[in-house]
């Protein structure tokens, strides 16, 4: 498959080919929860109902999900940087206190410089993903906490302005976490994420897929 993509320079458009996520050598497995109804055999993701500011399961960071979607409702992506052929949509940590809508917006402004956008709807429960063993000790080094993985509130952006918005460097605040971008349909989403998201990117793009048709 190949992707036309721009990178953190903004260099013009060129052709890049991605890898298949089938190729990845490592694949992880999740569970799925439904907190009011538990189904008898497990699936994918945890789910678990609540408002924005109502508490996620123990033992998650919280983080926020950005789905931003242009005029042709394509959705935006961009691969990461310390892992090859991954690509993702924006997501980022929730500080303390913070209302999650709040840090939609300031996350997409740091990863991608992206604040020309409005909030068209949001998954109105907690998703959750593990973290992979190796992940996760890697986290804990970094963040100095030991998080089992991320519960995250999903909101769906539309972007407003124009495409030289899109700055890969972000607003200067935190390191690049990107190297290029593209805008994808929803099954390239899926298939270009990192197997132990894959679980909550399909049920992110069930919710908003009135608003991707």
């Amino acid at each position: 498959m190949a992707l036309l993509c721009r990178s953190i320079f903004n260099s013009p458009l060129h052709r890049v080919r991605l890898v298949p996520s089938n190729s990845n050598p490592i694949s992880y497995s999740s569970k799925f929860t439904n907190h009011r109804n538990p189904p008898q055999t497990p699936l994918s993701c945890t789910c678990s109902l609540s408002s924005s500011m109502e508490a996620p399961p123990q033992g998650y960071r919280r983080n926020v999900g950005i789905c931003l979607i242009n005029s042709s409702k394509k959705i935006f992506s961009a691969s990461r940087l310390d892992i090859p052929n991954a690509w993702q949509m924006p997501q980022g940590g929730i500080d303390d206190n913070e209302d999650p809508k709040v840090a939609a917006f300031r996350e997409l402004k740091e990863e991608t410089g992206v604040s020309s956008a409005e909030v068209l709807a949001e998954v109105p429960y907690w998703l959750t993903y593990d973290f992979p063993p190796e992940v996760r000790e890697k986290l804990k080094h970094q963040w100095g906490s030991d998080w089992k993985g991320q519960a995250q509130k999903w909101f769906l952006l539309k972007f407003t302005g124009k495409e030289e918005e899109i700055n890969l460097l972000g607003d200067g605040t935190e390191k690049p976490e990107f190297g290029e971008w593209s805008w994808m349909t929803p099954e390239q989403i899926v298939e270009l994420a990192v197997d132990f998201k894959k679980p909550v990117y399909k049920e992110v793009l069930s919710v908003f897929a009135p608003h991707l048709r």
